[in-house]
């Protein structure tokens, strides 16, 4: 039954992708690099904080 239900999302995610395909048309492109450019700018952005947090963390144990 799981795998049936992730074939259903699955399918789903894929149709609407299909749909928002031929709807744009000529602008898919500009679209999907706008998409993934700001999908990597938030990911950017969590790696940063993560990393400004484990040297906090690192620079406050040294000072115990």
């Amino acid at each position: 039954m799981r795998t049936l239900t992730q074939f259903v999302v699955y399918l789903v995610i894929a149709l609407i992708a299909i749909v928002l395909g031929v709807i744009l048309g000529d602008y898919a492109p500009w679209y999907f690099a706008w998409v993934v450019g700001t999908v990597m700018l938030v990911l950017v952005a969590a790696a940063g904080g993560a990393w400004l947090d484990t040297q906090d963390e690192e620079a406050t144990r040294g000072r115990s």
